[in-house]
């Protein structure tokens, strides 16, 4: 069964992987990158501290619980753990997958760091903010974008981001619950907007 869903995961990232040109390639290696998006996590850093004000810092802890625990549940534990190559390294693909002369930060991609980053800040955005800005919730168009990105560039199978993806949901819902039960706990005079 695991060899069947792989295949579909194969021919799925190839077909994927070939809708590629010359204008996108540049683009797509730039919106990758973490420096891109400084801009919009600064702003998202302004609108917690206008809504929260003083009590910003659970927020805040809240954010850094979902990038500690995507990022190592899918980098320190499940890549080194599974050990699947990325499409760029895999011998069977060669010459095959179009990746602009990038190969990703190592040899396994399963399951995609980029995928459970974003689609965790997309959720603790949307938990902490969305009541107050429904628009936060199209962070997650924002999330697939950042995580197609791998699989143009050819570091990643979409199942790699699929599974990242809900890593990072996961990891989001539990460090806003941590830090949600943490403050209501020893902290249940502060008064936040919070509408749940």
């Amino acid at each position: 069964m695991l060899e069947i869903i792989s295949s579909w995961d194969e021919a799925l990232f190839l077909y994927l992987n070939g809708f590629h040109s010359d204008f996108f390639d540049p683009i797509m290696f730039t919106l990758t990158k973490t420096w891109p998006w400084v801009p919009m996590y600064a702003f998202f850093s302004f609108l917690i501290v206008k809504t929260y004000k003083k009590e910003s810092w659970w927020v805040f802890m809240a954010i850094g619980l979902t990038i500690l625990f995507a990022d190592q549940t899918a980098s320190g534990l499940m890549k080194p753990y599974f050990e699947r190559l990325r499409p760029c390294h895999e011998p069977l693909l060669e010459g095959m997958v179009h990746n602009y002369g990038y190969c990703g930060g190592g040899k396994f991609g399963f399951a995609s760091s980029h995928a459970s980053n974003s689609f965790g800040v997309a959720t603790i955005m949307t938990l902490t903010l969305a009541f107050r800005y429904p628009w936060l919730k199209w962070l997650f168009a924002w999330a697939l974008l950042f995580s197609y990105t791998r699989i143009y560039l050819g570091v990643h199978y979409p199942g790699d981001i699929l599974v990242g993806g809900f890593v990072g949901v996961m990891s989001a819902t539990l460090g806003y619950l941590i830090m949600k039960m943490i403050k209501d706990r020893f902290f249940p005079d502060v008064k936040s907007p919070l509408p749940y």
